[in-house]
């Protein structure tokens, strides 16, 4: 049950660190400083889009549209740490 739970823990410490990439991809192209029209670049914001967009839909289905800003990325963070923090150790301990 521990390692279990120690390899939910990884990866959720692997979808916090796509999440924040992605974050600060977005607001580098979203500034000029990286060129979109590079492969590699759109590549990569594609696979990250497509990895992180399922848990972003429910989420901007919940919460208001405040136009150019999003802040479904702030909100799963926020979930990848209360479960990381509050409920896994809980449940490790359980164990």
């Amino acid at each position: 049950m521990l390692a279990l739970l120690q390899i939910v823990d990884l990866l959720l410490s692997v979808l916090m660190w796509i999440i924040i990439v992605q974050a600060i991809l977005s607001w580098l192209v979203a500034f000029n400083v990286i060129n979109t029209y590079n492969d590699f670049v759109r590549q990569l914001l594609y696979a990250l889009d497509r990895i992180t967009e399922p848990l972003y839909r429910p989420v901007r289905k919940i919460m208001p549209d405040f136009g150019a800003l999003d802040l479904s990325p702030m909100v799963v963070l926020l979930v990848i740490y209360i479960l990381r923090n509050i409920i896994l150790p809980s449940l490790a301990s359980a164990a």
